[in-house]
């Protein structure tokens, strides 16, 4: 292709200087403002690169479930999953990390960029106890940057607006995705079992 952007120097004569605002309110550390976001959150995207490519990684709980231990830290539980491990195996061979922080009817994103560690300090995993389940480890994050993401994405997506949800029934079920990538599998009673399975098995 011959319109292809191949250069910094070409890539910046396209767009105009960033506001001062965009730049200045990154910071190195976390402040009083950006703790109160990643706390009242309850669903953060995980980003992180390995040997295999790249991998981003959706995690959820409860409000608050990413513990700020101290201005410059971040913990997170790995709940129960499939096992896959693809963040875990990134972040033992780069801990490099990045994080997209989402609140419910908030269209301001919180990014938070770092160094991360894979903890089986007993006394951390008791802190993410849920019912007398603990996560097997914890991911510990030291942050670099932390900044939040204006509202133009969410706000252009029309993210929170129920109105525009659409039928779950109109797409692929999870046990159709997978049988399109085997064709044998029993979509269906892999269906039929999901929901069940799902809530017994959350921590």
């Amino acid at each position: 292709m011959n319109d292809c952007v191949t250069t910094i120097k070409q890539l910046e004569s396209l767009y105009a200087a960033p506001h001062k605002p965009s730049i200045a309110k990154e910071l190195p550390q976390l402040n009083e403002d950006y703790k109160k976001f990643i706390e009242a959150s309850p669903y953060v995207s995980v980003a992180t690169s390995g040997p295999d490519g790249l991998d981003c990684s959706p995690r959820g709980d409860a409000p608050g479930f990413v513990s700020v231990l101290d201005d410059n830290t971040l913990a997170l539980p790995d709940r129960r999953g499939n096992n896959r491990l693809d963040t875990l195996r990134n972040i033992v061979s780069n801990p490099a990390i990045a994080m997209l922080f989402m609140i419910p009817g908030v269209n301001e994103t919180i990014r938070v960029n770092g160094r991360a560690l894979i903890s089986t300090n007993s006394d951390l995993l008791d802190t993410f106890d849920v019912g007398g389940k603990k996560p097997v480890t914890a991911i510990v994050v030291t942050v670099h940057q932390v900044y939040f993401q204006c509202a133009r994405a969410l706000k252009r997506s029309k993210l929170w607006d129920h109105t525009l949800h659409i039928d779950p029934a109109s797409l692929p079920s999870a046990g159709s995705l997978i049988q399109s990538a085997i064709s044998d599998f029993d979509a269906h009673a892999y269906d039929q079992a999901l929901q069940k399975r799902q809530d017994e098995t959350l921590w």
